[in-house]
């Protein structure tokens, strides 16, 4: 498949092309998870591939428990659905968990530690919403040293176990909530069923992709990658390592494949080999990417208000520079 086919594909698949979704837990779902770190980006990772919404809107949907952010997959924060929350820690927690085991040591927070700081987290969120400092007191009070890192693998021990997710924001302030209350009980998916999910959302959201990027992505083994990539469905496609859902792009449309990219964006996150988005030469390395036709030309960040600093990697000819001049004003539109 040629380069140009893949990144068509991706862009289209991954809502960037030719938004579909009004509502920004839609737009979580389809993709199952989208890395979250850096929060502000994170919004407008998931506005770019929406219709109509700004950031007042994603913020609303994060606060109104539409969106969650928690821990799962790599031990990074992802955007996730209510729905998906709990069958992805089925499948996903026993591999961070593994991953985050040094640390714990490190920490001297064994198991039975782990369990009674999840008590007394449980009791203290019955209820409402507490940010990590409030959680911090609520585990010294039952004297439980919660200093430093400690608290941080102490909370995402918490959020692995399906105890606790992420609340409303308090003005700029995190807060949590009881996973129970937040996420209500949905239909229990047995591993198998778990895993044959995932990778029929991987591949129908993120293909072409092989199944490295998807063990990549997901933080799955590649046996376990393996496995889900062998359960789907025959409407799946494979050529040479590449599998995908064919889909028929509409002729006639207006494709949006120049865009602004965020940090950790799903675009470049997913997919372990990313050399169909890379020029020959590779790019300069900068804080976020100026996409044009699907791959890098140039770089951006976000200054005082709405203002931007961009630096193009190469010259564009007018028509190309039209088209990053509107991105930039969707980003713009973006922040209000």
């Amino acid at each position: 498949m040629h380069p140009d086919d893949i990144l068509r594909q991706r862009l289209y698949n991954q809502q960037i092309a030719l938004p579909a979704f009004e509502r920004p837990e839609d737009i979580v779902q389809w993709l199952t998870a989208m890395q979250a770190q850096e929060y502000a980006r994170a919004k407008w990772a998931i506005a770019l591939r929406g219709v109509g919404l700004n950031d007042r809107a994603v913020e609303q949907a994060f606060n109104d428990g539409k969106i969650l952010r928690t821990h799962l997959m790599r031990p990074t924060w992802h955007f996730v659905h209510p729905a998906d929350i709990r069958w992805m820690l089925l499948l996903t927690a026993p591999r961070v968990h593994q991953a985050n085991a040094y640390y714990y040591k490190q920490l001297e927070l064994d198991a039975k530690t782990m369990d009674r700081c999840n008590k007394v987290i449980s009791k203290a969120l019955t209820g409402q919403f507490l940010t990590r400092a409030a959680l911090k007191t609520a585990l010294e009070k039952a004297k439980i040293n919660a200093d430093g890192l400690r608290l941080a693998y102490i909370v995402m021990y918490a959020e692995l176990e399906g105890v606790l997710c992420s609340g409303p924001r308090q003005g700029k302030q995190f807060t949590y909530a009881l996973l129970e209350e937040r996420a209500p009980a949905v239909k229990k998916l047995n591993r198998k069923e778990a895993l044959r999910l995932f990778a029929e959302r991987y591949f129908t959201s993120r293909g072409p992709a092989t199944v490295k990027d998807f063990s990549y992505w997901s933080g799955l083994t590649m046996k376990e990658a393996q496995e889900g990539a062998a359960s789907l469905p025959p409407a799946f496609e494979k050529e040479n390592d590449l599998i995908f859902k064919p889909v028929t792009i509409p002729a006639g449309k207006k494709l949006q494949t120049t865009f602004l990219m965020p940090d950790y964006d799903e675009y470049g996150m997913s997919y372990k080999d990313r050399s169909a988005m890379l020029t020959d030469g590779g790019v300069p390395a900068w804080d976020r990417y100026i996409v044009c036709e699907g791959k890098p030309a140039g770089g951006w960040r976000k200054l005082e208000g709405a203002d931007l600093e961009t630096e193009l990697f190469v010259p564009l000819p007018k028509t190309k520079m039209a088209a990053v001049d509107r991105a930039i004003e969707k980003f713009q539109a973006f922040l209000g």
